[in-house]
């Protein structure tokens, strides 16, 4: 009888300390032991990559994207400019007006990703040399936008046009470039819109063109 009181107590022992040491186990981990900072540092590292990029994978595609399109719309938005006070057909105001609408927003988002890619945005600057972007597709001349600058009325209307025609093709010709060889999903739909409405501002453009 002796042994076997002697055995029970050992044993209730024994359970009292295992009990001892899952309770300090548990109080370590919500305290912040090592356990429960590896959960911590995964998350501060994922959290940091977030930061530093936008979501989802980019390539040398996409950044040649941004970076030829930012220049690109920029001339657009500065012919758009123009017709506000040169142009004399309401039609082509209101076109220029939805030009400027929706690339300067793209503007800003591209350069945003090019920000957050660690690659350089180019540069904006007050009388934009048209020069160094004139081998882009659909990019103006220095001396054509110059003759844009000095039309009025209707031969503004008919040289802006033509103009803003081939300006959009070459953006058209630049989107479906990214299509095919980005990586970066909101580039890829960046180019699916602009494919789709500068098609469409073409077609306008064009009837626009065949009525003068």
């Amino acid at each position: 009888m002796r042994s076997l009181t002697r055995r029970t107590a050992l044993a209730a022992v024994a359970a009292t300390a295992a009990l001892s040491l899952t309770l300090t186990a548990c109080g370590s981990d919500d305290s912040g032991s090592s356990g429960h900072s590896g959960h911590d540092s995964t998350s501060k590292t994922t959290a940091s990559a977030g930061a530093s990029a936008p979501a989802g994978k980019h390539n040398e595609a996409d950044v040649s994207f941004a970076q030829g399109m930012i220049p690109h719309h920029r001339q657009a938005v500065e012919m758009a400019g123009l017709a506000a006070t040169r142009a004399s057909s309401a039609q082509v105001k209101k076109l220029a007006a939805d030009i400027k609408k929706a690339q300067d927003p793209e503007i800003r988002t591209m350069s945003g990703w090019l920000k957050a890619w660690g690659e350089k945005v180019p540069e904006a600057m007050p009388g934009m040399d048209h020069s160094q972007h004139e081998g882009m597709p659909g990019m103006m001349s220095s001396k054509e936008m110059e003759e844009l600058k000095k039309a009025s009325g209707a031969a503004f209307d008919t040289a802006f046009l033509k103009m803003m025609v081939q300006h959009h093709k070459g953006a058209v010709e630049m989107a479906g470039t990214e299509k095919q060889k980005g990586a970066y999903g909101p580039a890829k739909t960046m180019a699916d819109d602009i494919i789709k409405t500068q098609n469409e501002e073409i077609t306008e453009m064009n009837k626009l063109l065949s009525k003068s």
